[in-house]
């Protein structure tokens, strides 16, 4: 016998021999206690442990329903009666019977997601059976418990409109960012927003799906960078920085959002990007950077993780990570206007075909690079 019940079993003892209490809840308790410690409960003893809570549920005080509601909600020989009964007090005893895994149909722990109070809402974010409705109702609930307990919970589903609604939150929310960036069910492009804040593993595999996405859908040839204008920003690094950022941002055509963001980043790994984005070299990005007089100019380490960044991200993809962690859509790609023969030449033997262009890999080495991390559209 575990020495807890044996533990309960002498109280009990004491209790008796001194009279003058009350014993049905105790005595509730420990043989509830009893029939959890066995793995397989005899029928018998079942039957009798429903009999006995029966007729002792409805005068147990809170304290004692709260017990037993925590220790048999998601125990899978709790007879139906008792676990009616413990439900039929509602308030807090219903809470904990369905943060405990009280047994509910997908269409129960949606309504309670409509309906219940904070409480039960609670109760609701830890458990591993939520829908995906569910999951949406909750985080619709715009709370930052219900939203740590969703991204803590690697069980419940996350549909595509949740996970847009957390990952926006974590832009903003560092306590949003670790538990995110943990969760295996969401994908590299997802967490793409979620870069400044990842890990250099991390890092590198959202770089490498932004590479996979660029390749299959690739995007607009931006213009190139005019000396004049980049002339133009290193004058105001040194002069303004909220002014260099915006001219940079407004050249991008991300705005005031994006000159924001750059600016919040005192890592300058924003900054780095989106000069990349621009065009810039690596020593015309690093002179705009040390330009700045921060504290990331002045810290070599700092400069030098610049520079791999850069190093790292060609301009196209440098801009759609720039967007993401921006939090700006960027439009979908044009199609590119391209001239199509109705007869393609290479099927004519009279003459060769037209080679296919180094700049496009072919499909073979996009698949390669997307291999078994398919990303999530």
């Amino acid at each position: 016998m575990p020495a807890s019940v044996s533990k309960e079993l002498a109280d009990l003892a004491r209790l008796a021999r001194e009279g003058g209490l009350d014993l049905s809840p105790i005595s509730l308790r420990v043989k509830a206690d009893l029939l959890l410690s066995t793995p397989q409960p005899p029928l018998d003893d079942l039957v009798a442990f429903n009999a006995l809570a029966e007729a002792l549920l409805p005068g147990i005080d809170e304290a004692t329903a709260l017990i037993l509601a925590r220790k048999l909600a998601g125990w899978p020989h709790t007879p139906a009666p008792i676990m009616a009964g413990l439900a039929a007090k509602g308030g807090a005893v219903l809470v904990e019977m369905v943060r405990h895994g009280m047994p509910l149909t997908e269409a129960e722990l949606e309504r309670l997601a409509e309906t219940g109070g904070e409480a039960m809402r609670a109760a609701l974010a830890v458990r591993p059976d939520l829908s995906a409705q569910a999951v949406t109702m909750l985080v619709a609930d715009d709370r930052w418990e219900l939203d740590l307990a969703l991204i803590a919970n690697h069980s419940a589903p996350m549909p595509r409109s949740a996970v847009d609604s957390l990952i926006a939150k974590g832009r903003i929310e560092p306590a949003y960012r670790p538990g995110l960036l943990a969760r295996p069910d969401l994908s590299n492009l997802e967490l793409a927003p979620l870069f400044l804040h990842a890990g250099a593993e991390r890092r590198l595999a959202i770089l490498e799906s932004l590479m996979a996405r660029e390749a299959l859908h690739p995007s607009e040839r931006r213009p190139a960078l005019s000396g004049p204008t980049f002339a133009s920003w290193l004058d105001l690094a040194a002069e303004d920085r909220g002014a260099a950022f915006a001219a940079i941002a407004d050249h991008l055509g991300g705005g005031a959002t994006l000159a924001v963001a750059i600016a919040a980043d005192t890592s300058r790994d924003l900054a780095a990007l989106v000069l990349t984005a621009c065009g810039a070299t690596v020593e015309e990005a690093t002179r705009f950077l040390i330009r700045l007089g921060d504290d990331a100019a002045h810290s070599v380490e700092r400069i030098f993780a610049l520079v791999a960044l850069m190093r790292s991200a060609r301009p196209a993809i440098a801009f759609r990570l720039a967007m993401h962690i921006a939090g700006i859509t960027a439009a979908a790609p044009q199609r590119r206007g391209q001239h199509q023969p109705a007869m393609d030449p290479s099927g004519t033997p009279s003459r060769a075909g037209n080679a296919r262009p180094e700049a496009q890999p072919a499909m073979s080495e996009v698949l390669g690079k997307i291999g078994a991390k398919r990303e999530r559209g």
